[in-house]
């Protein structure tokens, strides 16, 4: 999809980019050693968030990649809004 589309946005781009990194890094991982080894360990020290979930830099390399897709689709769907809005207020095509 993203190869068509004209527009450029560097924040989907990367964001793209984590989330495939991530997954590929997953799956090397998956057929290397059967399953996905994880090893960062966070202990934050307080009750709702201990013991913090144990990740991988794939992992984060995802969960910072939807957050940057998210990001963009917010920030692309204001622009969109600015575009169709004028003196008048929002437009629509009625035709």
């Amino acid at each position: 999809y993203y190869l068509f589309n004209k527009q450029k946005n560097y924040l989907m781009q990367f964001g793209l980019l984590f989330v495939l990194g991530g997954a590929i890094g997953n799956l090397i991982d998956r057929m290397r050693f059967g399953e996905v080894i994880d090893f960062i360990s966070v202990d934050l020290g307080f009750w709702p968030v201990n013991p913090w979930p144990i990740f991988n830099i794939a992992d984060a390399a995802i969960t910072v990649g939807i957050i940057m897709l998210i990001i963009a689709s917010i920030k692309s769907d204001g622009r969109e809004k600015d575009k169709n809005s004028g003196p008048e207020g929002d437009r629509t095509d009625q035709d």
